[in-house]
């Protein structure tokens, strides 16, 4: 008992320190974009303010404090200093009149670029069954060839036999593949390609040459798919093992040091539904680079969305591996599963089976979601087809929920003193919600166009880089005074002070508790579906 509490005196002296240490300019350290809105919150009085170019030192805008505004929950009272007339590019500060000066940041139209590549670029540095390398600030990540041995089949029933299933991301601070984790972070990502494409088809990665012919950004969703059809049994069923894992965690060691055997478990329904809107998606969207292979990713989403229909009732995955669980009921997944069939195909018994589920549905649009929960995924696919025969009716109470949704996002917004965009939720990922909920409102503008909408998917990345109660930013190697020490083995194993860059961290599971810590798996963890949203939200405003 005595161990605990001082271990929660620790905790709490920790979470102190951070806002005691708190820069009190809270803002997007990365910058602004030149024709957008650009509001700093000040936690310290002042009357007025300057915003100062760098390069020349002179006055480019005055502005007046606007507050005071208080918000219980992060505990704090806040002025806005609101220069959004500034539409200059250049470097700049602000300087109260109170003689305080926020560090340096950009106004310019490519202010998120090198963000968005260090963040798409994580994803490269995750590889699974290759050596990567990379430099960031003048430090070298990297790491050897590793995890060649994926994986064993004991655990389906078939003892001492292994079956190729290298390959894929590691899934977040830990070296496991996960299915249903995959689904929302593959899903999102061709969503961004989807939608972004004509800003993302030139944009260079500094990829290894692992899929000739295709742009970089599909490249990189062609690792991970190349992968997934591994999960799929070799039976023909059409099941799909729910994870590629050891049976516990490993300690905080490199990937090649990790050579407890692994093994593919047991299916699910869920993942064998998330495995088949991701590979519906990837045949339509690597068909002008590679048909052969689209045709294969088609040809297994088929099999295993026939078995899905064979067997209608939710199967849980039932091995007790001390791994994640990624554990989702399956009628979300489902869902997504017909809708990205249909998209695919056109073909009619695609769309009755999801109109058949959508009209089944109390909410059709949710606010707050991730991996288990993905309905949103199908409903959107579903609201921006270009395809005929929808039902009008079902499409518009589609759209109607999805407008509602967004218009509540962006209310919680406006009430916040940091304009966080999720009203009040803290939980274990609440970071990554917060950028995907970037989708609800590009979805939303799509449906009936709103500044709104774009003014608060940047409210959501100003969040993330800086304008929150901690003045720091929550991703890695990027803005200021980022995480330092997140749940990351990598980063926790190799000889580099610097953790590896690009990755958002979680944040806290209330209003103030977030700790830069590496055991606070919790708080500080990074994972594929949290990052997909960050690139989602960063590649729609990417130059």
């Amino acid at each position: 008992m005595k161990k605990i509490f001082f271990l929660f005196l620790v905790l709490l002296a920790s979470v102190v320190l951070n806002l005691a240490n708190a820069s009190v300019f809270h803002f997007n350290t990365l910058g602004y974009l030149p024709n957008e809105p650009k509001v700093a919150s000040i936690s310290k009085s002042f009357e007025s303010f300057e915003l100062i170019n760098v390069e020349t030192n002179s006055s480019a805008f005055k502005g007046e404090a606007k507050g005071p505004y208080g918000q219980e929950d992060v505990k704090t009272t806040v002025w806005l200093a609101d220069f959004s007339s500034v539409t200059s590019n250049g470097t700049y500060h602000l300087k109260l009149n109170t003689g305080e000066t926020s560090s340096n940041f950009n106004i310019a139209n490519d202010v998120y670029n090198f963000a968005f590549k260090t963040a798409m670029r994580g994803f490269y540095l995750w590889r699974c069954g290759s050596a990567v390398e990379g430099d960031h600030n003048n430090d070298n990540f990297e790491h050897e060839i590793c995890h060649m041995q994926d994986g064993w089949l004991d655990s389906i029933g078939i003892a001492d036999q292994q079956k190729d299933g290298t390959g894929g991301w590691h899934d977040a601070g830990d070296h496991g593949k996960y299915i249903v984790n995959a689904g929302i972070t593959v899903g999102m990502m061709f969503m961004a390609w989807d939608q972004f494409n004509e800003q993302l088809n030139d944009f260079d990665f500094d990829l290894p040459e692992t899929a000739s012919g295709y742009p970089q950004f599909l490249k990189e969703l062609k690792w991970e798919c190349d992968w997934i059809l591994k999960m799929q049994y070799a039976d023909g069923s059409g099941r799909v093992s729910h994870k590629l894992t050891r049976q516990s965690f490993s300690g905080f060691i490199m990937p090649e040091d990790d050579v407890e055997k692994r093994y593919f478990t047991d299916w699910s329904t869920a993942a064998t539904a998330d495995f088949v809107a991701m590979m519906a998606q990837a045949a339509r969207y690597f068909k002008p680079y590679d048909k052969k292979y689209a045709k294969k990713c088609l040809e297994a989403a088929k099999i295993s969305y026939k078995f899905l229909q064979d067997n209608p009732e939710h199967k849980r995955f039932s091995q007790h591996f001390r791994t994640g669980g990624y554990q989702s009921h399956d009628a979300d997944d489902r869902i997504w599963a017909a809708a990205e069939m249909w998209e695919t195909t056109g073909e009619k018994q695609f769309l009755k089976d999801f109109e058949l589920r959508l009209d089944a549905l109390e909410d059709m649009v949710d606010e707050n979601w991730d991996w288990g929960n993905v309905k949103n995924m199908g409903v959107f696919t579903y609201i921006l087809s270009e395809r005929k025969g929808k039902n009008p009716a079902l499409l518009e109470n589609a759209k109607t929920s999805a407008i509602q949704i967004a218009n509540s996002i962006v209310a919680k917004s406006e009430d916040d003193v940091f304009n966080r965009p999720f009203g009040g939720k803290y939980y274990w990922g609440c970071n990554g919600t917060i950028v995907r909920q970037v989708l609800n409102l590009y979805v939303a503008n799509e449906i009936q166009p709103n500044a709104n909408y774009k003014t608060t998917s940047l409210d959501a990345i100003h969040h993330i880089f800086g304008r929150n109660v901690y003045a720091r930013s929550f991703v890695t190697g990027l803005g200021n005074n980022p995480p330092m020490n997140p749940h990351d083995r990598r980063s926790g194993a190799d000889n580099v002070e610097a953790p590896w860059p690009g990755y958002l961290v979680g944040g806290g599971q209330n209003a103030t508790n977030w700790v830069d810590e590496e055991a606070s798996y919790s708080t500080n963890e990074i994972a594929i579906n949290w990052q997909a949203a960050l690139v989602y939200a960063l590649a729609g405003f990417v130059e």
